[in-house]
C-alpha cells in the first residue's frame, strides 16, 4: 500500500429516490436556495483543496441529472451512471469504475448526497487527522439526547446508556483497495464504516457537528437552508 502522496477520491452515491420525502422527483434534485439539493454538496466537494476527484454515481436511468447545468463543476465533476439498488451496491459500482485511476492506497471520501450542508472545514478536519491513520474514519457527533429502546407496542423496554455512543455522519474515508473489499464482502450495510467493521477493522470517529445534518423528511430541508443561510461564522 502506498505511503506517501496518495490521491483523495470523493464518491457520492446518488441513486436513491428518498421515498420519506414524500416527492414526485429523487431527494438529491429537491431545490435548495435556489439549485437541487445534491449541488451544495458537491460544490463543497470540488472547492475542497483536498479532492482530486468527485464522482457523483447515479441510477442508470436518471433523467434529472440532464436539466441542470453543471459545467463550472468540471472537469473535477464526474458523473457515472452505474448505481444499484442500494448505497452499498451503488458505491460498490463506482469504486469497481474507478479501478483504473484509483491506486490501493488512494484515500476515497463518501458523502451523502443528502448531507447539503458540508463545510470545508469537515473535509480538512477528516482528511488532516486520518491522513495517518492506519484503517480510517468518517465525521460523527456525540449523542446528546437520552435513549429509550422500545418493545414491540412502543413502550419503553429500557434507557440506553448515551456515554460512549455517536451519531454516524459522512464523509467517511478509507483506503480504496481496503474499502472495496470490504463492501464486496458486506453488502448489507446502511455506511462504509460499518463494512470496515465487519472485516474486522476498527475505523475512528472524528468529531464533526451537528450542522452537517441529513435531509430525511421535508423539515430537514428548511433546517438545511436556515444552516446556509447563517453559516458565516460557525467554524
Amino acid at each position: 500500500m502506498q505511503t506517501s502522496h496518495p490521491k483523495h477520491f470523493a464518491i457520492v452515491p446518488a441513486a436513491g429516490s428518498g421515498a420519506r420525502m414524500a416527492s414526485d422527483r429523487p431527494k438529491q434534485y429537491l431545490p435548495l436556495l435556489g439549485q437541487p439539493m445534491i449541488r451544495h454538496a458537491l460544490a463543497t466537494l470540488c472547492a475542497a483543496p483536498e479532492i482530486d476527484k468527485v464522482f457523483v454515481i447515479l441510477s442508470v436511468g436518471d433523467a434529472e441529472w440532464a436539466r441542470y447545468d453543471w459545467r463550472d463543476l468540471e472537469p473535477k465533476l464526474v458523473p457515472l451512471f452505474c448505481g444499484g439498488p442500494t448505497r452499498a451496491d451503488t458505491v460498490l459500482a463506482g469504486l469497481r469504475a474507478i479501478a483504473g485511476e484509483a491506486s490501493a492506497g488512494d484515500w476515497v471520501l463518501v458523502h451523502d448526497a443528502a448531507r447539503p450542508c458540508l463545510a470545508p472545514w469537515h473535509i480538512d478536519k477528516l482528511v488532516r487527522e486520518l491522513a495517518h491513520d492506519e484503517v480510517g474514519g468518517l465525521l460523527g457527533v456525540q449523542v446528546a439526547d437520552t435513549l429509550k429502546r422500545a418493545d414491540e407496542h412502543r413502550q419503553v423496554a429500557a434507557t440506553v446508556p448515551r456515554d460512549s455512543l455517536w451519531q454516524a455522519q459522512t464523509p467517511q474515508m478509507f483506503r480504496y483497495i481496503m474499502l472495496r473489499r470490504a463492501l464486496e464482502g458486506a453488502r448489507n450495510v446502511t455506511d462504509e464504516a460499518s463494512a470496515i467493521e465487519a472485516a474486522g477493522l476498527r475505523p475512528r470517529l472524528i468529531e464533526g457537528d451537528a450542522t452537517n445534518l441529513k435531509v430525511t423528511y421535508p423539515l430537514d430541508l428548511h433546517l438545511a437552508e436556515w444552516i446556509l443561510n447563517n453559516r458565516e461564522g460557525m467554524n
